[in-house]
């Protein structure tokens, strides 16, 4: 599992001078591994889980997949900074990245028995601990390997990520592979093909100043620019919850014909446009010396959407209001991921520091739901929307006093 000589400054591979770029052929199979990440986890609970639990407790599925969602984000919450910190500790990313795998795609199984609403969450507790033991040591792995020159090129090929989460969806539901369990184990193979080339055959090239923290109080500057993109990611994804819950009925609010299969081929609209332009931006942001400009921009072109969406009034203004934010936020999200490890202040508790940003994914959850209960019924989808630009904007000009990583 390349363990042998293995460090944080570069897995298992020979030392070489500071600076040297990393291998093409490593940043393709770590977009993949990350892709994988992604296969994890999106197919079972937005396709596969609630399909499954519609057909055997009817009525109940949507009060067990609340309990689910809530439970799944307490423990991704805490354990993405668990399992982070220990592979600081250990200094080894891909043995923790090999079991969490084998732990996740075990209990991915395990949950699929089960018929009853405590087994279920037993089993999505050890399934989540699985998904961010091999989750957090595989972000903080980029971070030791990937040096900044090529951050925003990394950021373009994880935007694959998401698009391979929802096409992995598609494939599991074929109709020649029947059977829930037969489903799961499409997943879970899948996982494994996509996450243990990275592990077994990656070879990155050694970045031994990655591996070095500044110097006692030279990280102030850093731990500054950390927090700004912490708060950036959690403004944009709040928005980002808000329209993965409620887009399909502000569609049909607008259009009483709208079905969940059009809400499916926006997303993949979607991924087909950010994907190039997400990869464009991130060769700019490397060329240029410039890692922040981008996401400044995608974040006011984001708020911009969510201004024309709260305005919208026809179903095919909705569409392309909808597909402007979203496109937009897909670019940042994929770029963000790759230039936060530019700002982590500390090599030695980069895996920590990453499962903190984790929370910017799991707390949304949150507070999503309690903004949507207090706007939508006195103002409507357009109040939340204008609501959510502002909190988007917000994200814009906390990103644009980030000034020490401009050149």
């Amino acid at each position: 599992m390349g363990e042998t000589g293995e460090s944080m400054g570069g897995e298992g591979a020979d030392p070489v001078a500071d600076g040297t770029p990393q291998s093409k052929r490593f940043l393709y199979l770590y977009a993949l591994a990350w892709s994988g990440g992604s296969v994890s986890y999106i197919p079972f609970l937005t396709v596969l889980l609630p399909g499954h639990l519609s057909s055997t407790v009817g009525a109940e599925a949507l009060d067990w997949l609340a309990y689910v969602a809530l439970t799944g984000a307490i423990v991704a919450s805490v354990s993405g900074i668990v399992f982070g910190w220990l592979s600081d500790l250990t200094r080894r990313r891909t043995g923790w990245i090999v079991a969490g795998m084998t732990l996740s795609s075990g209990m991915l199984l395990v949950a699929g028995q089960q018929t009853a609403l405590l087994p279920l969450l037993v089993a999505i507790v050890f399934w989540q601990i699985g998904l961010n033991m091999m989750l957090a040591p595989l972000a903080a792995l980029a971070g030791d390997t990937v040096p900044d020159r090529q951050k925003g090129t990394l950021g373009g090929l994880l935007a694959f990520a998401p698009a391979f989460g929802a096409l992995s969806g598609v494939v599991a539901t074929l109709p020649g592979i029947s059977g829930y369990d037969a489903r799961l184990s499409v997943v879970a193979v899948s996982v494994a093909c996509m996450v243990l080339p990275v592990v077994l055959i990656g070879k990155p090239v050694a970045q031994p100043a990655l591996a070095k923290d500044p110097m006692h109080g030279a990280d102030r500057g850093a731990g500054r620019a950390t927090s700004s993109m912490w708060w950036a990611r959690l403004l944009l994804q709040i928005a980002e919850a808000a329209l993965f819950a409620f887009l399909f009925l502000w569609l049909k609010s607008l259009n009483d014909a709208t079905a969940e299969a059009d809400t499916a081929r926006l997303l993949v609209i979607v991924f087909l446009i950010a994907i190039p332009l997400a990869m464009v931006a991130g060769r700019w942001a490397d060329a240029r010396g410039r890692p922040i400009r981008p996401l400044v921009i995608a974040a006011a072109v984001a708020a911009t959407g969510l201004v024309s969406m709260s305005l919208a009034t026809s179903y095919a203004h909705a569409v392309a209001s909808y597909l402007l934010f979203s496109v937009s936020a897909a670019v940042f999200l994929s770029l963000h991921t790759a230039q936060t490890l530019r700002v982590l202040p500390r090599p030695s508790r980069r895996g920590r520091d990453l499962g903190i940003f984790n929370l910017t994914n799991t707390l949304p959850s949150f507070i999503m739901p309690l903004l949507a209960l207090l706007v939508v019924p006195r103002s409507g989808f357009a109040g939340l929307f204008a609501l959510l630009a502002v909190i988007v904007l917000a994200a814009c000009l906390i990103l644009s006093r980030i000034r020490p990583l401009e050149r």
